[in-house]
C-alpha cells in the first residue's frame, strides 16, 4: 500500500484548508485510516482517524473545526481543516492500519499565520 498525501499549505489564521490522501493497492476499504502530525520539536501526534465503517476520533485540540472522510471507492482520505490556527502549524502524515501492518504517506506541511 502506498499514500500519496497532498493539499497543504500556506492559510492564515481563521482560513481552512483540505488535506487529500489517495491510496493505492486492494484493501484500503478495510483499512483504519488517519491523520497524524509533527510540529518542530514535537513528538508526532493523531489527529483524527476513520474506520472501514465510517466512525471517527479526534484530538481533543481539533474537535469541532477539523473533520475526516473517506471515499473507498476513490481509496480517498479526507481532512478538512477550518478555523485554522498557529499551533496547527506542522507536518501532517496520512496513516493507514491493517491487521499489524501499518503504512505512511509522504507528509504534507501546513503552515497558519498569524
Amino acid at each position: 500500500v502506498q499514500l500519496q498525501a497532498s493539499g497543504g499549505g500556506l492559510v492564515q489564521a481563521g482560513g481552512s484548508l483540505r488535506l487529500s490522501c489517495v491510496a493505492s493497492g486492494r484493501f484500503f476499504s478495510i483499512m483504519l485510516m488517519g491523520w497524524y502530525r509533527q510540529a518542530p520539536g514535537k513528538q508526532r501526534e493523531l489527529v483524527a482517524d476513520i474506520t472501514s465503517s465510517g466512525r471517527t476520533k479526534y484530538a481533543d485540540s481539533v474537535k469541532g473545526r477539523f473533520t475526516i472522510s473517506r471515499d473507498n471507492v476513490q481509496s480517498t482520505v479526507y481532512l478538512q481543516m477550518n478555523n485554522l490556527k498557529p499551533e496547527d502549524t506542522a507536518v501532517y502524515y496520512c496513516n493507514g492500519q491493517r491487521a499489524s501492518q501499518q503504512y505512511w504517506g509522504q507528509g504534507t506541511q501546513v503552515t497558519v499565520s498569524s
